[in-house]
């Protein structure tokens, strides 16, 4: 993620300016594009994480701790570098981010801190590696990053290259792994919140959407295919965004509550508990009768939640949340269908009723809040295991 147009982050000095020299586009139709796409440098390291057996969280409908797993990740590395940007994706369940080593070390710890939390706390366990770019090269592939500008306040990554996927199995495997800290160690995951109520479809269908290459790789064939389902979707009224332009539903006490005690840190669970149903009544009378506070003007809070969500991105496989109509829903999937029989790609879809939010909002009065979105029934992870079955 990397501020755009909004304010930086106070006092905060990257150790490392690549990232902010990568050019940011506007216009998701452009994201095939291979010059937009800038090689890491040799020294960065690649970090990632993932839930071990998500599809069994997911039969149990624990949706909302996988996706604040995933989301953690990016929070407890944030706030170790101490808002330094760099970019991260999130993949519902489990995130990869690129790091310049200076910042490794810092890295590892958080991911080990963060490992332990989502066991201790979520009773999920998770799987951490990094690892270094000049080791996916060795391996004959690349990491190039982009950079998306959804709205004027934030961006986000986009990576191409092969090597993502090459690292995800390489994590697998057990190699580059950062092991878990030990019991009781707390990652530092300021500002990770999901206080939202799921977003009912309104247009028919939320569809989450994964695409990657076939036995022919990312080919010039694979690029006109995901063009061209782009190009379809934005065809749809608002780009088949699935948050509504009145921002998502807000409820008190709201679902996620007890996701977010757990998240902070300080005092016993239940006292933590207590507290933020206190903090979020006050936070939802603001919220529901648009009183400004201090320098936090609620319907501008609530814009740049529309605005910023990440609903659709790319690292090396193409990952959509959309709310759509049944029919392009049906034609997404032919399309695909087509393309998966030449052999040019590798899809699963998965068709649900909502989508859930899971926030990350540094500090409420800035405009760099992320708002993460994952279909509310399985999303991502489903639509990888309905590609695997395929």
């Amino acid at each position: 993620m990397q501020l755009s147009g909004g304010p930086k982050v106070a006092g905060i000095v990257a150790r490392d300016s690549f990232y902010d020299q990568v050019p940011v586009f506007r216009g998701f139709a452009k994201l095939m594009d291979p010059a937009l796409y800038k090689p890491l440098p040799d020294d960065w390291m690649i970090g990632i994480a993932d839930i071990v057996d998500s599809t069994g969280a997911i039969a149990a409908k624990r949706y909302k701790a996988v996706n604040m797993a995933g989301a953690a990740v990016i929070a407890a590395v944030t706030n170790a570098l101490e808002g330094r940007e760099f970019p991260f994706v999130f993949g519902g369940d489990g995130s990869t981010f690129a790091i310049p080593s200076g910042d490794g070390e810092l890295a590892r710890q958080a991911l080990a801190a963060t490992a332990a939390w989502v066991r201790q706390d979520l009773d999920l366990a998770m799987r951490v590696a990094v690892i270094p770019v000049a080791a996916v090269r060795a391996a004959g592939l690349d990491v190039r990053v982009a950079r998306f500008a959804p709205s004027p306040y934030v961006t986000y990554a986009m990576f191409s290259g092969g090597g993502l996927p090459w690292a995800e199995a390489a994590m697998k495997r057990g190699e580059f792994a950062v092991a878990a800290a030990s019991p009781g160690a707390l990652p530092d995951l300021s500002g990770l919140s999901c206080r939202f109520e799921e977003i009912a479809a309104s247009r028919g269908v939320i569809l989450s959407l994964l695409v990657v290459p076939g036995r022919g790789g990312a080919s010039d064939a694979f690029r006109a295919t995901i063009e061209d389902v782009i190009t379809l979707v934005e065809r749809s009224p608002d780009m088949g965004r699935p948050v509504p332009g009145e921002g998502p539903p807000l409820k008190w006490p709201p679902q996620g509550l007890d996701y977010e005690a757990r998240a902070r840190q300080r005092g016993p669970l239940l006292v933590r508990r207590v507290r933020l149903l206190g903090f979020t009544l006050f936070a939802y009378l603001i919220m529901r009768f648009g009183i400004t506070v201090g320098g936090f003007d609620p319907r501008i809070y609530t814009n740049q939640v529309v605005a910023n969500s990440d609903f659709r991105k790319y690292d090396d496989a193409l990952r959509m949340v959309l709310d759509c109509t049944p029919e392009l829903a049906d034609e997404i999937e032919r399309r695909l269908a087509r393309a998966a029989a030449a052999g040019i790609v590798r899809h699963g879809l998965y068709r649900q009723d909502a989508a859930m939010m899971t926030c990350f909002t540094p500090a409420a009065s800035r405009s760099n809040h992320v708002h993460f979105i994952d279909g509310a029934r399985g999303g991502y992870a489903s639509a990888a295991v309905a590609m695997k079955a395929g």
